[in-house]
Order: structure tokens, then C-alpha cells, then sequence
């Protein structure tokens, strides 16, 4: 991937053009004009108080064809100056991490959903915050399931600052609350430098780590990821007063698997996706029979649905 996960950029306040014409929200804020210069690094199911809205319903998405949701942001993109190096920064709901989270889009992040192309962080974030706003937001799935941002724990941060990482993501963990009954934190790991993503879904209350990867292997192929993840787990339960009363299982998926080797980010978003719309903490270990395997029409869907939000959002 083209992304460098765990890099941050700093913006000379030179470099930044308050556009007045930008729409304030409630929930967020965009700002518009920012010069970029160097790279930055950055099934219709029915849920309790929310449901899945079909982007394109007009218009089903086929393999190899566009949407006219997605044409339509194309048109958007390419008569904006994104074209021309600027950049949108975005600030997310606390809810979406636990925390202030600022984002930043810019050209390359949109041609990678235009061209079906390998995801960074920027999309995955930014599909995330669409599932919690869509799905999640002011319903009882918030206490059901948490996300983690990949912009904090992944390879490469580990491998530079592992202690600093453990504590982020116990960080994490006390600031969803309770974490006595049944939720799910997801954490999208990528395996660094423009790597792999894979799915780590934890239920802290049943000391289970379920692991989800649409290539073959398990989490043997990254031991510094598990061992951050354990060690967190542990001292977060030693803050809480909780006791270990067993060891933690780590449940490897079977799962839907790529056929190529660009499409490991699109499949870690439809997992979330699917296991948020079933409602489901447990995930069974053959995977859920209303997904057995993921068409390209299961992944374009999702593009649809994220062009629809940027859209909606008037980020472009």
C-alpha cells in the first residue's frame, strides 16, 4: 500500500485556507483548502434503530461498472482542488474511537475507492466513522461494539514503541466504560510498511480474541501483535480489579478469502460491517452462514455506501 501506517504530518498553519462556504455540522467538521505538499500517512441488513441504506438503489452495482453514486463523486473530486494537491481535514465523532480523532483525505484516498485499489488508513478510517454514524450512533449497539483506531496500533508502531502502543490500547479499553458483559473491540491491523490488513475482534468479558484474515495462516505471522494484545488485555483487567480466570483464546475465523492482492482492506471492512448488522459478539468459527464467501458486488456495495456518506457529509 501507498499509505504509511503510523506516520504523521504536521501542517504549517501557512498552508491552511479557512473556506467560508464550508457547512458546519453538529458531528463533525471539514475543512477545505489545505495545501498538500508531501504525503500524508495516513445485504441490506436491519439493525436495532438503524438499517443499511442502499447507495445506488437505482442503479445496481455490477463487478467491473461504476455506480452512479460513485460517477457522481468522481465528477465531484475532479472539479475540486483536491486534484491539485489540497486536502480535506475532518474531525470525527469521539464516539467513532474513543477519543478527538482529526482526519485527512486527499487524492490518492479517493482514487483508491474510484479504482477499487489497495486501502490505507485514511479509507478504513473513514468507512469506520460511516458505520458508526449509519449503524451505531444512538442505538445500543455503541455498548456492543468499539473501534480502534489503526492509525495507533499496528506493526510499525510496535516495532518502534511497544509499551507506548500496550497503553494506547488500554487506553482504549477503559475509555468505552463497563466491560463486564459481551462487546466486541475491533482493531484493523495492518502489517506495516503498505502491508496486510487483518481483523482483531476482542470480547474483554469472555477473554476471547477472534482473528479474521482473508489470506491463509494466523496470528502466528505477527507475534509482537498478539503479545501487544495480550499484555494489554491483562493489565487492563489488573487497572479494573478484574480477575484473570482463565487465559486468553485466541479463535482463528474461517472466513471469506481474496482471490487477488489488493482486496484484504475491503474484506476487513465488510467483516465489521456484517458482524455489526447481524448484532453478533460471538463469531462463529466456520464464519456466518449469510456469508459464507464475498462477491465483488459484496465490496463494491461498500464503496457505494462510503461514496454516498462523503457525499451526504459534503466533504468534497
Amino acid at each position: 500500500m501507498r499509505d504509511a501506517v503510523g506516520s504523521f504530518v504536521g501542517w504549517p498553519s501557512d498552508l491552511i485556507f479557512p473556506d467560508a462556504e464550508t457547512p458546519t455540522r453538529p458531528t463533525h467538521k471539514v475543512g477545505k483548502g489545505i495545501s498538500r505538499r508531501i504525503e500524508s500517512v495516513a445485504s441490506q441488513k436491519e439493525v436495532p434503530g438503524r438499517k443499511l441504506k442502499s447507495a445506488a438503489k437505482d442503479i445496481p452495482t455490477t463487478s467491473g461498472t461504476k455506480s452512479q453514486i460513485m460517477m457522481r463523486l468522481e465528477k465531484m473530486v475532479d472539479e475540486s482542488d483536491i486534484m491539485h494537491g489540497a486536502i480535506r481535514s475532518i474531525d470525527f465523532d469521539e464516539g467513532v474511537f474513543g477519543a478527538a480523532h482529526f482526519e485527512i483525505i486527499a487524492k490518492e484516498d479517493m482514487q483508491q475507492l474510484f479504482e477499487h485499489d489497495e486501502l490505507g488508513i485514511a479509507v478504513i478510517h473513514t468507512y469506520i466513522w460511516y458505520m458508526y454514524v449509519t449503524l451505531m450512533r444512538g442505538t445500543e449497539l455503541c455498548n456492543r461494539f468499539n473501534f480502534i483506531a489503526p492509525s495507533r496500533i499496528n506493526a510499525t508502531l510496535i516495532t518502534k514503541n511497544p509499551t507506548s502502543v500496550k497503553n494506547d490500547l488500554v487506553d482504549r479499553f477503559m475509555a468505552a466504560g463497563d466491560n463486564t458483559t459481551p462487546s466486541l473491540y475491533f482493531l484493523p491491523f495492518n502489517s506495516g510498511n503498505g502491508g496486510h490488513w487483518v481483523l482483531v475482534a476482542m470480547d474483554l468479558s469472555r477473554l476471547i480474541v477472534y482473528y479474521l484474515d482473508s489470506l491463509s495462516g494466523d496470528w502466528s505471522k505477527y507475534p509482537s501483535m498478539k503479545k501487544t494484545v495480550d499484555t494489554a488485555i491483562i493489565k487492563f483487567r489488573s487497572k479494573k480489579n478484574y480477575r484473570n480466570r482463565k487465559d486468553i483464546t485466541w479463535v482463528r475465523v474461517q472466513c471469506p478469502q481474496q482471490n487477488n492482492s489488493v482486496d484484504c482492506g475491503f474484506f476487513v471492512l465488510r467483516f465489521m460491517r456484517d458482524i455489526i448488522a447481524l448484532n453478533r459478539i460471538d463469531i462463529p468459527k466456520m464464519y456466518f452462514e449469510e456469508y459464507k464467501s464475498y462477491s465483488r458486488a459484496h465490496l463494491d456495495e461498500m464503496k457505494d455506501e462510503l461514496c454516498q456518506f462523503i457525499v451526504d457529509q459534503r466533504i468534497i
